[in-house]
């Protein structure tokens, strides 16, 4: 299609005189623009704002990319330090969500967290009162967004508390927001780099172009809804094993694997076979996912056995594909050592989805805050193709 067609189809559409057809899962398809950052899936790179995501991990904290991603810029000092006292006027649970966490633990068997936190999320943000984004200021949204922000990780912790019979904490505003939260986990201070290595994690997954919930939380808020309502969505779309849900699965695959020797007699007839093998391949890059080395190099520096099994299985599983597939390559993805990390750190595995949101929340809100300057409702069209209509109603 030309530009010019292309043009005059688009044209037709928002007019309502034609239907341009999409391919399937939206692949390729531009829905609006933004300044939040990309993904340039044939380079193996991707951006926050104008900065690498990966080399924002290796240098800055939490706190500052989160700043990055709300306020346009990096702080400096002063602004850093007026930022986490803002975070911390926030930073609480409302003492009738704390009582109703135990209940909501017990709901489920098996008890799926993201579940429990996605309940616990819709009621913390009712208690607070967070109103529709079309009524409010940009300082009110702006007030909202890191209230949700805040309630991810505090009330993940202490549904995981709940569930296990322990008892609830709260904050402890002394602590970052990685630390603290490990600290609500394992109701223990964490070591330094038990912190930062799971603070680098997050700050690597806070974004990532417009995934399946980044792209949830956009169509709720451009119905004016409120940030609350549009990280649920967002939740809701996370928890699907092809999203947010991969983690545990990749774990899973390195004990069953069990040791080196395993690896062959493990992956090759899978590959043969054509079955996947989780924690490999990537819907967007075509080359290493940039997150995947990170990961690795954090994971090595925490230590322990599952850390050099995974370098080992990634080598077998690219070279075994090679000889099988000549000419296509596979290569891991963020969930592959992701799993390796946090179990190092001391995340119980039903706990890696959950963790996981506790900074991609921070990339829906800023995607939220984005949109709802955009008063266009995202409301696309469906072809029919079911029996024709009008028929007449059969008789009773």
């Amino acid at each position: 299609m030309s530009n010019s067609t292309g043009n005059s189809a688009i044209s037709q559409a928002k007019q309502g005189h034609g239907l341009i057809d999409a391919p399937p899962g939206l692949k390729g398809v531009v829905v609006t623009e933004t300044k939040l950052g990309d993904v340039r899936g044939e380079e193996g790179f991707f951006h926050y704002r104008e900065y690498s995501a990966i080399d924002l991990a290796r240098a800055y904290s939490l706190e500052e990319v989160w700043h990055l991603m709300i306020e346009g810029h990096l702080p400096n000092t002063a602004e850093l330090a007026a930022f986490k006292e803002e975070l911390a006027t926030t930073r609480r649970i409302d003492p009738e969500v704390a009582d109703a966490l135990p209940a909501i633990a017990k709901v489920g068997d098996p008890w799926n967290p993201l579940d429990g936190l996605r309940t616990a999320l819709s009621l913390a943000c009712t208690a607070e009162g967070l109103g529709p984004c079309i009524d409010l200021t940009p300082e009110q949204r702006r007030r909202d967004a890191l209230f949700v922000c805040n309630q991810v990780p505090i009330l993940a912790a202490n549904l995981w508390r709940a569930r296990s019979g322990e008892s609830l904490l709260d904050p402890d505003p002394r602590l970052g927001h990685a630390g603290d939260y490990l600290r609500m986990v394992a109701a223990e201070s964490p070591s330094n780099g038990r912190a930062r290595a799971l603070e680098q994690y997050l700050i690597s997954t806070i974004d990532h172009g417009f995934n399946a919930s980044t792209f949830t939380a956009r169509v709720i808020a451009a119905t004016g809804a409120d940030i609350g309502g549009c990280a649920v969505g967002a939740l809701g779309a996370f928890s699907g094993p092809l999203h947010g849900g991969a983690l545990a699965r990749s774990l899973d695959t390195l004990d069953k694997i069990g040791h080196a020797e395993n690896i062959d007699r493990f992956v090759r007839p899978r590959i043969e076979a054509g079955e996947r093998i989780m924690g490999f391949g990537h819907a967007v890059y075509r080359t290493r996912d940039p997150r995947a080395q990170l990961l690795l190099e954090i994971s090595e520096r925490l230590g322990g056995e599952k850390a050099e099994l995974a370098r080992q299985v990634e080598t077998r599983v690219v070279e075994i594909f090679s000889e099988l597939k000549p000419g296509r390559e596979i290569h891991t993805n963020v969930e592959f050592y992701a799993g390796v990390l946090l179990d190092a750190c001391g995340i119980p595995r039903p706990m890696f989805t959950s963790t996981f949101a506790t900074s991609r929340v921070i990339g829906w809100t800023a995607n939220v805050l984005e949109q709802a300057h955009d008063k266009q409702i995202i409301r696309p069209s469906a072809r029919y193709t079911g029996p024709k209509a009008p028929a007449a109603l059969p008789q009773r």
